[in-house]
């Protein structure tokens, strides 16, 4: 589907782990990303890190994303294998010895959701 379409279907900009372990999420409690889910009846944040090979451009992405009105998911697979969702609300990367990281706050998964899986 090309970018216009996208657009005008208001799909989510996909941040797809294909392969390895379920990403590390820990509760997040920073007053300023807890200020982007102000007056959404879903308060729980988390934050995770990644590797990647290019952090500037998964951030660009991120922002373009929300500049046309998109949500950003992140799409990866449990510790099950089966595939699992995430709303980002914020992103950000960093350069360390290792490589690139890119930082990503989502919205914790609601607990009554996750009962049945």
């Amino acid at each position: 589907m090309d970018d216009v379409n996208k657009m005008a279907n208001g799909e989510p900009e996909l941040i797809t782990i294909v392969e390895g372990p379920e990403p590390e999420f820990a509760p997040h409690n920073d007053g300023w990303a807890l200020s982007l889910l102000e007056g959404d009846g879903h308060i729980g944040l988390e934050q995770c890190r990644l590797r990647t090979f290019n952090g500037p451009a998964m951030v660009d992405r991120c922002r373009s994303a929300w500049a046309e009105g998109r949500p950003v998911v992140l799409d990866y697979p449990n510790r099950l294998g089966l595939r699992k969702q995430a709303t980002v609300v914020a992103a950000r990367h960093e350069e360390v010895s290792e490589g690139m990281v890119l930082h990503l706050w989502v919205r914790a998964p609601d607990p009554l959701e996750d009962q049945d899986q």
